[in-house]
């Protein structure tokens, strides 16, 4: 606060005590003063304020510059493209005059070569006036912007997306874009280095879950030759079912997602989980083909039946009574068929069971013999 003003303060406060004085009248005098101070203190707040927001300015780091600043390079291709016309020009009077009026050739050669430097110099900073330009309408379009597509620049400034990325290129070798990176692909250029880092950072998670991508696609397709060499050593009954295996799993996914509904949708999903895991076991185990030949032949072709039945009946507009009571029967069985192939499945690991049961009983008899196994243990 300027020292005028804590005079004038200072002033309120005298000219209120002197009148209170000569009045006898000191009952407003405490709330004047008070009132007096109170603009004092309110004016310090602001000024501190004001103070305290100057040097939080200052003390702000200023951002670094993208762009160069190309007044300098203007006012050079202005002085060479003049000079280029003068010295084109020039040459060009001499050319003339030494030819026509002397006829001695080593000068009108010499003066010759002097016209063609000077229209190659006019010709170059014309090129570098023109570059200039380009490079003011691309920093238009992409403003305050760290980034920018070298498409829209092309659509921006009606140029080919080719001459673009030249113009760009140049300008980034000659560090007309101060921090100016351009992307992996040549389309976005980037004009800060945060910006560039980020785009580094993005660019190394998309190759990492591109690599971790093909890793799981090759493992799958190992996966796939394996099992694939597997069945060619199966018979060519057991290799049959199994096609006819998977092709009826994909149908009850299919079916699965054609049929909304979360109910039975968990019965379908329930339905081609058993599916499949039969005919895994099938095919680990080809001497249970045999086992599921009346699967093969009545419960997977009614299952599918049903499924399109019931595809059908929900797909219609309206939901009559018919329509209802077909669709829960349809559920009901699908719960029936469920636990049919739960058994199915349980009955495939019947030589299993019997072998651990084997094993179990002949280990049971060695840990006897051998003192190992306490009294009354099974």
């Amino acid at each position: 606060m300027r020292n005028q003003d804590w005079e004038r303060f200072g002033e309120d406060i005298r000219r209120t005590v002197q009148d209170a004085v000569n009045s006898g009248d000191f009952r407003r005098l405490n709330q004047t003063v008070s009132e007096t101070l109170g603009r004092a203190a309110d004016e310090i707040d602001q000024a501190v304020g004001r103070a305290a927001g100057y040097w939080q300015q200052r003390k702000r780091p200023m951002p670094e510059p993208l762009y160069r600043k190309t007044k300098g390079v203007s006012l050079k291709g202005g002085f060479f493209t003049a000079a280029g016309v003068l010295i084109g020009f020039g040459g060009f009077l001499l050319a003339v005059f030494w030819g026509i009026r002397t006829g001695l050739a080593p000068l009108t050669v010499a003066s010759l070569v002097l016209m063609c430097g000077g229209w190659l110099l006019f010709g170059l900073s014309r090129k570098l006036m023109k570059r200039i330009r380009h490079f003011r309408e691309y920093n238009k379009i992409i403003g305050e912007r760290e980034y920018c597509n070298v498409e829209e620049l092309a659509e921006g400034t009606g140029l080919p997306e080719k001459k673009v990325k030249k113009d760009l290129l140049w300008m980034l070798g000659k560090g007309w874009y101060l921090q100016g990176q351009m992307s992996k692909d040549g389309a976005c250029l980037i004009t800060s280095r945060r910006m560039y880092e980020q785009y580094r950072r993005l660019e190394e998670e998309r190759r990492m879950r591109e690599e971790e991508a093909a890793e799981d696609r090759n493992r799958e397709k190992a996966a796939r030759a394996q099992e694939e060499e597997k069945r060619q050593s199966l018979s060519p009954e057991v290799q049959k079912v199994l096609e006819e295996g998977d092709a009826y799993v994909k149908k009850i996914r299919a079916c699965n997602d054609a049929i909304p509904g979360v109910e039975i949708s968990e019965k379908i999903a329930r339905l081609e989980l058993l599916t499949d895991r039969i005919f895994d076991r099938v095919e680990q185990n080809p001497g249970s083909v045999s086992d599921i030949r009346k699967l093969m032949e009545y419960y997977l072709p009614t299952a599918i039946k049903l499924l399109e039945a019931y595809e059908e009946l929900d797909a219609q507009p309206v939901a009559g009574e018919n329509i209802l009571s077909s669709k829960a029967e349809i559920e009901a069985t699908l719960d029936t068929l469920n636990v049919a192939f739960e058994k199915i499945l349980d009955s495939l690991f019947q030589d299993t069971a019997w072998d651990v049961s084997s094993d179990i009983s002949v280990l049971n008899t060695v840990l006897a013999q051998e003192g190992l196994k306490e009294k009354g243990g099974k």
